[in-house]
């Protein structure tokens, strides 16, 4: 079956223990029966799981339920499970609007050189005195403008493509508020201490060791002063000791940690929490 590349923001959500774990990534390629993903964390094939994706120029967002086919590494495998007739039929337009918009891409060659064939068969005309002043000409021109119409059109629907996508890649990839919004919306309410909010982790992302950071020996312990947003997830952190490169390493993997909402007077809370990543050889 026919496979459209499409880099999207999604989400999959599975059952461990009770307990869903939404785990962030971006689709690779998606068809009518299934999408590939790389993730944030890592699935088990067989794990029955819940997906969200914005696919492009869609109305909406889709919701499905998948089976997990294959992971590698970071990759994974979906195949949609039990796709209501709204759901088919919101992929299946989706997919042909991806084919239209190709041909449509494809289509000044043709257009050009039907007009360049409509212009030699009346070019006999021209050369009559009584005839038109050059047709072939007019002809020409007007195949010109309708490529560089189509060329314009096109240009601009990829680039607003390009600027959501990457903006919501980004958004995703980072995990976290700039500065400016954490300081003047997200200000902390509370501090709350290391062992109560590990009691409300409920996912967590573990750091990759970096090459160097072996490669030299480097280990221990390096601690993170963090502020937990009213959703649960890392809107701020800076660290507090250890070499950079360790530092940036954890948090690289503390960007995709989630915590149950902290609650203060029944209220979901901002709060500041200090964590503690290791690393050891």
């Amino acid at each position: 079956m026919l496979r459209f590349q499409v880099q999207a923001p999604v989400d999959v959500t599975v059952l461990r223990s009770g307990i869903p774990d939404t785990v962030p990534g971006r689709s690779v390629n998606v068809c009518e029966r299934g999408i590939a993903a790389m993730l944030a964390g890592e699935l088990v094939p067989g794990e029955a799981v819940g997906i969200e994706v914005q696919l492009p120029l869609a109305a909406r967002a889709l919701r499905m339920r998948a089976m997990v086919r294959y992971q590698d590494q970071l990759r994974c495998g979906l195949e949609f499970v039990g796709l209501s007739a709204e759901q088919q039929a919101a992929i299946r337009n989706w997919t042909k609007a991806m084919k239209v918009e190709t041909e449509i891409s494809a289509s000044p060659t043709p257009v050009t050189a039907k007009t360049e064939a409509d212009s030699g068969g009346t070019s006999g005309e021209s050369s009559g005195g009584g005839g038109p002043r050059n047709p072939k000409g007019k002809r020409r021109g007007m195949g010109w403008i309708i490529f560089l119409s189509i060329l314009i059109l096109a240009s601009i629907a990829a680039a607003v493509f390009w600027w959501r996508w990457n903006q919501g890649w980004e958004e995703l990839e980072s995990g976290l508020k700039t500065p400016e919004v954490v300081s003047a919306i997200e200000k902390p309410q509370a501090q709350v201490a290391a062992e109560v909010m590990e009691k409300l982790l409920v996912h967590k992302v573990e750091p990759t060791y970096p090459a160097e950071a072996r490669k030299a020996n480097l280990q221990g312990v390096i601690a993170l002063d963090i502020v937990v947003g009213r959703d649960g997830s890392v809107v701020s952190m800076h660290a507090l000791n250890g070499p950079d490169v360790l530092a940036r390493a954890a948090m690289d993997a503390l960007r995709w940690w989630k915590f149950e909402p902290y609650r203060v007077n029944g209220e979901p809370a901002v709060v500041q929490t200090t964590v503690a990543v290791e690393f050891k050889r």
